[in-house]
């Protein structure tokens, strides 16, 4: 997508280093929010960037459960009494997490239970591939906690799957929503994805009514991104494949807003639909400088201000864990600014805005004083829209809102 020429270059996050993080060193806060990074995968799809691994045999996986439950079992053990650790919501992602089998799934579930406090807990997701959403599989998730699946359609039409490496029949997506179904979920998402290489703005609106047709209350729809050293962003860098052309995905995602508005799921985010109610709590708290707290190997954590994640290995990770260490690296404590700036950032994804009373809440700040500059500039040129509550992107300001972020993070650098 377009850029802003003001945010060429590199973004000017500001942070302090931290010294080796200790659970018993973090600020008193409250976390809301634990997510699970489950790293499995049958097949490492071409355009993923998160951590995976394949080929691992079932006693990995067992493994694998036993050392989240132990990471887990740090914060229980570790935390001050000053950090509330009472999760609100729950995500399971990865990879591939429907991939554990079915016994230590359940298991790992049954461990989250044991080890944090969940009587709060209003949403818990698990991420689930198509092809391995089995009617036995998605009753022992309902029975174990889970509320709501996630599933990664991604594209209705076989040939953009085959581009994406994607290893699921059309036809398994709408198998697995009427299983989930049939096993108690009501809260339930697709994931689409759009600005395929050969997709064509027929084929994407074929895809959206596709998934209309199996009436998810939730869809997460993205526009294709070529992440550096993926197998698709090598395939392009070598001209084996072509990205759409800037145009046609701003099509793309235009007739996306409408086609969805008109469904009754109007965007609550960027790249997230909804019907009322039904927008996911977990990503909100994140888009809203929320405390949440990761395991499993690569998965990030966020404390007030404190920020860090796990190591991105699988052997790393489990080698930590083993000696009873907090397998986290990249440790870092935000300044005022940053903490600042990547809040404007965040909110302004929301189709709220950047609400003004829910800033000055988080953070004592006048966000129009402390942003005037890029405000007194993006106003007028048609990008950001304002009145006495918020702070919004508008139709032009979505086209180049990375550039628009930018500027709010380099205003306070």
């Amino acid at each position: 997508m377009p850029q802003l020429p003001a945010a060429k270059g590199k973004l000017q996050l500001t942070a302090e280093p931290s010294s080796p993080l200790s659970i018993g060193s973090l600020p008193p806060g409250r976390v809301d929010a634990l997510y699970v990074h489950v790293p499995f995968c049958a097949h490492k799809c071409h355009y993923c960037d998160f951590y995976s691994i394949t080929r691992q045999p079932i006693e990995r996986m067992e493994r694998f459960v036993d050392l989240v439950l132990a990471e887990a079992g740090l914060w229980t053990q570790g935390a001050s009494p000053a950090l509330v650790i009472r999760p609100r919501t729950i995500f399971f992602g990865g990879g591939t997490p429907s991939l554990l089998p079915l016994e230590p799934m359940r298991r790992l579930l049954a461990g989250i239970a044991e080890l944090f406090d969940l009587s709060q807990v209003n949403e818990w997701t698990v991420e689930v591939n198509p092809a391995t959403a089995s009617d036995e599989y998605c009753r022992m998730l309902r029975e174990s906690g889970p509320d709501r699946l996630s599933f990664g359609a991604q594209s209705f039409d076989p040939a953009e799957l085959a581009v994406l490496e994607r290893h699921h029949d059309p036809l398994d997506v709408g198998r697995s929503i009427a299983a989930a179904r049939a096993a108690g979920f009501t809260r339930l998402n697709l994931d689409l994805i759009y600005a395929v290489p050969g997709q064509t703005i027929e084929s994407w609106q074929r895809s959206l009514e596709a998934a209309l047709e199996l009436e998810p209350p939730h869809l997460s729809c993205y526009g294709l991104t070529y992440e550096p050293n993926t197998p698709l962003a090598v395939r392009k860098r070598m001209g084996r494949v072509s990205a759409v052309e800037e145009s046609l995905e701003l099509a793309m995602m235009h007739l996306t807003r409408r086609r969805l508005a008109d469904a009754g799921r109007p965007a609550y985010e960027i790249s997230n639909f909804a019907i009322p109610g039904e927008e996911c709590r977990h990503n909100l708290l994140y888009w809203t400088g929320g405390n949440y707290i990761g395991l499993g190997p690569a998965a990030a954590s966020h404390v007030e201000g404190w920020r860090w994640r796990n190591r991105p290995h699988l052997g790393e990770w489990e080698r930590a864990l083993a000696d009873r260490q907090l397998p986290a690296i990249e440790a870092e404590t935000l300044t005022p600014a940053a903490r600042h700036g990547e809040l404007a950032m965040l909110m302004l994804r929301l189709s709220r805005g950047l609400n003004f009373s829910d800033f000055a809440d988080r953070t004592g700040r006048d966000a129009r004083k402390l942003f005037a500059e890029p405000i007194e500039r993006l106003v007028p040129n048609g990008l950001l829209s304002i009145d006495q509550t918020a702070l919004r992107l508008t139709d032009r300001g979505l086209e180049v809102a990375d550039a628009v972020a930018a500027e709010f993070l380099n205003a306070l650098a």
